[in-house]
């Protein structure tokens, strides 16, 4: 058994966090922060909670955090890497949800994030937490970067294209064309967020530039071992009339040994052991709702033209695309069975 704490308990990651954990039969969870909300119940604030927890938000107290055997980050941008150093020192494993781990190049780090990175060495000996890809590193790490919900789709759906043996696809012509649910954007009270900006509407953002770019291009390069080779990516994220929900459309085009392998028996082999991850039959097409609330990740192929690959990946931008996975590196950093707390079915309707 483990003890566990989660700072920012308040957001829609941290209660999703704490929804898994609370049906872990390895872990107890201890403290609970909000900056806010110090002293409430969480189950006055989450109902759906109650009967499952007496926990209350707590203010943050790092004597307390340094208790606990690993600590989340359920936070804004900035927050983990304050006192990262601190709770490492004490002996805590820390993953952080946000994006303060996630780029190993500061320059591109202080560009799209706006701040200094403060903790420099921790992070160059962090390990990117995309599970099926570092497993082995993520098992002896002190630090976890959660990988974006929008890069775990990308990254799951080329992998096996850019970690065959063979050059199957022409690197520089990817198009990822990827849409979320509203949840994506955080539990804050916003003019773009609230019900009458979104309803009866489907919008474009981040079309110029978006922060998960570059972590997408970083990952893709050591994913590949190339450097340089995803310059011309194209990532646009659109918004949904949806809470829950993510859908990735991967557009690549194929060289001429991509033409001729069997792509679908590729993928099918490289995730062949991957209990979450679902490569579908031949003209199948992911549904958002089939992931709701899991854990689970689907992938789809398609081919239009001989030179032309599309790549069609779902989850639940909460859980296989935050809460869930980390909950995942968690297991393995612990030395737990993967899937612990994470057998739950999507739901339907």
């Amino acid at each position: 058994m483990i003890s566990v704490g989660i700072v920012g308990g308040t957001g829609y990651t941290g209660v999703e966090l704490l929804r898994l954990l609370l049906r872990h039969s390895q872990v107890q969870v201890r403290i609970l922060t909000s900056r806010t909300e110090a002293g409430k119940r969480v189950a006055d604030m989450f109902p759906s909670l109650r009967g499952h927890t007496t926990l209350e938000f707590s203010d943050l107290d790092l004597e307390q955090l340094k208790q606990c055997d690993v600590v989340f980050f359920a936070t804004p941008h900035g927050v983990a890497m304050q006192h990262a150093e601190v709770l490492t020192a004490a002996g805590t494993k820390v993953i952080d949800l946000a994006a303060d781990f996630r780029l190993q190049n500061l320059e591109q780090f202080e560009k799209w994030y706006g701040m200094q990175h403060s903790c420099p060495a921790i992070l160059k000996d962090s390990v990117y937490g995309l599970t099926e890809l570092n497993r082995e590193k993520i098992k002896q790490a002190q630090v976890i970067g959660n990988p974006g919900c929008y890069p775990t789709t990308v990254q799951l759906g080329l992998a096996p294209l850019l970690k065959s043996d063979t050059q199957l696809v022409n690197t520089q012509g990817i198009i990822i064309d990827a849409k979320s649910g509203v949840s994506g954007a955080g539990r804050k009270a916003s003019l773009g967020m609230i019900y009458s900006e979104n309803a009866d509407n489907f919008k474009a953002y981040g079309v110029a530039g978006h922060r998960h770019h570059p972590e997408i291009v970083e990952a893709l390069e050591n994913i590949s071992g190339q450097t340089g080779q995803f310059d011309q990516l194209i990532f646009v994220p659109h918004l949904v009339p949806m809470i829950r929900g993510m859908l990735s459309t991967i557009y690549v085009d194929l060289t001429e040994q991509g033409q001729q392998a069997d792509l679908q028996a590729l993928y099918e082999d490289f995730y062949k052991d991957e209990r979450f991850v679902d490569v579908m039959p031949v003209n199948s097409s992911p549904e958002t709702r089939s992931v709701r609330g899991a854990n689970e990740l689907r992938i789809a192929l398609y081919r239009p033209q001989p030179n032309k690959l599309i790549i069609l990946v779902a989850q639940d931008n909460l859980v296989k695309g935050a809460a869930g996975q980390a909950i995942q590196n968690m297991n393995l950093m612990f030395g737990f069975d993967e899937a612990a707390g994470l057998e739950g079915i999507g739901l339907l309707p």
